[in-house]
């Protein structure tokens, strides 16, 4: 879609590693100048940065040029006349002319097209043959002007290669062409990122140990995650863990999987238990008692639940303040179309509430209100999430390319579902049309009524020209919010 995406949900994401508490704090902050090594440190940071965003607008522009020729091959398979492909809009850069068609490209990146011969049926005719004005208002003439810039585009020999013509299956297969290629591009990414780089799992590493435990009520109420007078030690951090140390035992048991070393922490609330780790190669042991205490529940996605009110939903549970390090774990094929089917879902939620969600992005730019993470953005925005994720070095570089993919991937299932929205000059428009064609004719017969001929999709032109405005000013918001306010990637 022009100018505009969904944010995918990132495959390395700090909520999926934070638990509640106060990590040890980091090393204190120096005036010195920066050092040679921090310069170059910074000018690399810089062109992974660069390098994030280049392979996001590549990947993007080869979507919408792969987009535009789902459109291209079924047309010219069903032999419409197919005088342009191009993709972007306004001059053109470059162009070549192979048969009946110039292939292009043109200065603005928002989009594509290819320009058929014979979109919209002609008009009224006279008693002679002659074109009849239907009406002298602006929309009208917009509707005539459509009309006679189509038919200039008409040679000897194109009677039968119109696109109005056409079958209605055939023009609801070339209209749906793009869409699909958009979606077969999802999910061979998604396959790619699942089945090659894998998803991110928890290790019975440790990523963070937190100095205190901080009261999910607190938290949830001012955010606050720094240790307060009152505040209890994490046992973790009172037993001597470290970040880097590797889970063996808990209470005697052989450690297998960080979800079953949770569950245990859970169940030993106020119990004194033994456990061992490895630390540079070498074996220790210490205590622990796992403090009881209220924590958010977790969703499948390692986000808090919440309830009807929006208010986190919590259990008594041991606790012991530590986070795991995650890897990416190859899965099977069949994990790749039900991941496709969640991205899916959640893409066509924000489409259903777009006005609602547009709405409240304007509030967020233009005010203090926060920014909705899961909301619609634009391919600015998605280009910054990109480069921020290929200069974040603490991230392994394994999992900063998947997530790269994964973003790809993400915005090809967002123009899938977006181009399907039921107005022109989207694809659904289109298809919709053909459809109430379809509709209309299959009820003429039944009523054995005269054929009322093909719909003429050239009287919605006003309507579509204030679809497109209404789409470009949308456009025009979210890259201003993506600015000024940008979408928090790990928030």
């Amino acid at each position: 879609m022009p100018g505009t995406s969904f944010r995918p949900r990132p495959l390395w994401n700090e909520g999926n590693l934070r638990r509640i508490g106060t990590r040890l704090p980091d090393a204190p902050a120096s005036d010195a100048p920066p050092t040679e090594h921090e310069i170059e440190g910074n000018a690399l940071s810089i062109l992974l940065f660069i390098l994030g965003v280049l392979f996001v607008v590549v990947g993007i522009g080869a979507s919408i040029a792969l987009h535009e020729v789902g459109h291209l091959v079924p047309a010219k398979l069903f032999k419409v006349r197919v005088t342009q492909y191009m993709v972007g809009f306004g001059p053109t850069l470059w162009s070549r002319r192979k048969g009946e068609t110039e292939y292009g490209i043109k200065a603005i990146p928002a989009g594509g097209y290819i320009s058929m011969i014979g979109m919209f049926p002609p008009g009224p005719t006279d008693d002679e043959g002659r074109a009849r004005q239907s009406g002298t208002g602006v929309f009208q003439q917009l509707t005539n002007d459509a009309r006679q810039a189509a038919a200039v585009q008409l040679q000897p020999g194109d009677e039968k290669r119109v696109f109005y013509k056409l079958p209605i299956y055939k023009r609801i297969i070339i209209m749906l062409g793009g869409p699909l290629m958009n979606l077969l591009i999802g999910i061979v990414l998604f396959a790619v990122l699942i089945m090659g780089f894998g998803t991110a799992q928890a290790t019975t590493t440790v990523a963070e140990v937190y100095k205190c435990v901080v009261s999910a009520d607190r938290q949830a109420e001012t955010g606050q995650t720094d240790c307060a007078d009152g505040d209890p030690a994490a046992p973790a951090f009172e037993a001597g863990l470290q970040p880097g140390d590797r889970i063996l035992t808990f209470d005697g048991r052989d450690v297998e999987s960080w979800d079953q070393f949770s569950e245990w922490i859970r169940e030993a609330a106020g119990r004194s238990v033994p456990i061992s780790y490895v630390r540079d190669g070498e074996t220790r042991s210490s205590s622990i008692t796992p403090l009881l205490t209220e924590r958010p529940v977790a969703g499948p996605d390692g986000q808090a639940q919440v309830d009807a009110d929006g208010s986190p939903i919590t259990k008594e549970v041991g606790f012991i303040g530590i986070g795991s390090q995650q890897e990416l774990v190859p899965q099977p094929a069949s994990e790749v179309l039900p991941a496709v089917g969640d991205s899916l879902a959640r893409v066509t939620g924000v489409v259903l509430n777009l006005p609602q969600r547009v709405v409240d992005v304007g509030e967020a730019a233009f005010s203090d209100a926060p920014r909705d993470p899961e909301g619609p953005i634009s391919v600015v925005g998605v280009g910054r999430i990109a480069g921020e994720v290929s200069a974040m070095e603490e991230i392994p570089l394994k999992a900063r390319a998947a997530t790269l993919v994964g973003l790809v991937g993400g915005v090809n299932l967002a123009l899938f579902v977006f181009n399907l929205i039921p107005l022109l000059p989207l694809d659904g428009g289109h298809v919709a049309g053909a459809l109430w064609e379809g509709l209309r004719r299959t009820v003429a017969r039944i009523f054995r009524r005269p054929d009322p001929g093909p719909f003429d999709m050239a009287k919605l032109l006003p309507l579509t020209y204030a679809v497109a405005v209404l789409l470009m000013g949308m456009g025009i918001l979210l890259i201003y919010a993506d600015i000024v306010k940008p979408v928090d990637l790990f928030g």
